[in-house]
């Protein structure tokens, strides 16, 4: 029998390279469709703390929607790598220094802001349709959303994938955060997780 480590592992490879075999033009396109659905589908209060993440390899280019969220007035945040288990949130200021952070991304320098999103952009693998989730398998997120759970401050969890990273069934681990909304070129899905 496949362990769930293993059948997250194979479902991560396949829905990734469907996603890399997008057309990177039409990518573009898609940025800038997601951004307007944002602007038009997600409510998010001046003032509001949001995270995103600066796209590597043939993630979805999130800095239109950025972009949009930031003219609503949401104050935004990257995440920081920190050591082998530890992702902060730094707060990303127009003009400040930006940073590599290992993995292809970039975020903002070591003096930002440390901020507690009360919004968060989940990147992703992989998705199926009960919200369940497939990372990238080094566990940063779950555990950035656990500690704010802890603090009282569970945030609004948002994924951001294309359509073509949905699998079948995500296998089930007792640590996975499900994802009670995805954002995909089809619109803004929203999961019944009771």
């Amino acid at each position: 029998m496949t362990s769930p480590k293993a059948l997250k592992k194979h479902l991560r490879l396949e829905a990734l390279g469907r996603r890399d075999a997008l057309d990177p033009l039409w990518r573009v396109e898609i940025a800038l469709e997601m951004a307007e659905t944002a602007r038009d589908h997600l409510a998010i209060e001046p003032g509001q703390i949001v995270s995103a993440f600066w796209p590597m390899r043939s993630e979805v280019d999130i800095r239109p929607l950025m972009f949009a969220l930031r003219e609503k007035g949401a104050r935004l945040c990257l995440p920081a790598i920190l050591d082998k288990t530890t992702i902060v949130f730094r707060e990303l200021v127009r003009g400040a220094p930006m940073v590599e952070m290992g993995f292809g991304t970039v975020g903002p320098h070591a003096e930002a802001e440390v901020l507690d999103p009360a919004v968060m952009l989940v990147p992703l693998a992989a998705f199926d349709s009960r919200g369940h989730r497939i990372g990238y398998g080094a566990g940063y997120y779950d555990r950035a959303i656990a500690k704010l759970i802890d603090k009282g401050q569970p945030p609004r969890l948002i994924g951001i994938a294309f359509d073509c990273q949905e699998v079948g069934l995500v296998p089930d681990e007792a640590h996975d955060v499900i994802i009670p909304e995805i954002l995909t070129e089809s619109g803004l899905r929203r999961f019944d997780i009771a």
